[in-house]
């Protein structure tokens, strides 16, 4: 049985990770709203802002990551979703590192590569409790 400590700990690695993937969540909606970060995102095939299809895509992108931003922390997530919900965080978050960092963007690979591979540290740790 984890101590006070460790469990105040572990909330915060939960809660870390949640204001993390709420910060993804908040830039796609800003590529979807027409913010000029293409550059920065989709390998930076799209400097400025992105097409019409790739802004839906982040739109759906941005309702994805706050959902699992809500799950990882929300206590009315019943403990096996939220298991099932941390896997999937740590390997969407894991390969984003990859892919993150193979792109030809440095924007990409300076701001995202970092980002998603400390989420990947966070969602993995957040898993162990579960």
């Amino acid at each position: 049985m984890p101590s006070g400590a460790e469990r105040q700990q572990r909330s915060l690695e939960r809660s870390a990770l949640a204001v993390g993937l709420g910060g993804v969540a908040a830039f796609q909606v800003a590529l979807a709203a027409g913010v000029p970060w293409g550059r920065a995102s989709y390998g930076g095939a799209h400097p400025g802002v992105l097409p019409s299809r790739l802004r839906v895509v982040s739109a759906g992108a941005a309702l994805l990551y706050s959902g699992l931003s809500v799950a990882v922390v929300s206590r009315r997530t019943p403990v096996r979703v939220r298991r099932h919900v941390l896997t999937g965080v740590t390997t969407l978050m894991g390969v984003g590192a990859v892919m993150n960092g193979i792109s030809p963007s440095w924007p990409e690979r300076a701001i995202w590569t970092p980002t998603t591979a400390v989420l990947t540290a966070l969602a993995w740790r957040a898993r162990r409790d579960f």
